[in-house]
């Protein structure tokens, strides 16, 4: 398995913050390359991101045994548009789990757009949540 996936490297996503099992903290810049012909992000990312935050809660939340993560299902609510430059920031919660299975909700914020990395998030942008179904892998 490659960690991290090529879904994330490509997205430029980077993991901030994992301290805590089922939970975790991700950054990434909204690169123009993922603009829709608005001009703003197009939404299909952030549910990539969003996922990919996600399952990483999950896996965290098993707390040491070696899962794969699978999504059953994910739903996204689209709070606010998301410019080219934008820092997002997505925290992914695991609200109830158990061993085959865990419930995760995630909140995407937004910077001032500047693309350093280090603006705080002052906007929701997105809302999501998913189920997700262990598989025990050797």
């Amino acid at each position: 398995m490659q960690v991290p996936p090529n879904s994330d490297l490509t997205l430029g996503m980077v993991c901030t913050d994992k301290a805590t099992p089922g939970r975790c903290t991700w950054r990434m810049t909204a690169d123009e390359r993922f603009a829709n012909p608005a001009g703003i992000m197009q939404g299909g990312f952030l549910g990539a991101f969003a996922d990919s935050a996600m399952g990483a809660a999950a896996v965290t939340f098993v707390q040491g045994r070696k899962v794969f993560a699978a999504n059953a299902e994910m739903k996204i609510s689209f709070l606010a548009p998301v410019p080219p430059g934008a820092t997002l920031w997505c925290t992914a919660e695991v609200v109830s789990g158990g061993r085959t299975v865990a419930f995760v909700e995630a909140s995407i914020l937004a910077g001032s757009g500047t693309g350093s990395g280090t603006e705080e998030p002052d906007r929701l942008v997105a809302r999501a949540n998913s189920t997700y179904i262990f598989r025990e892998r050797t």
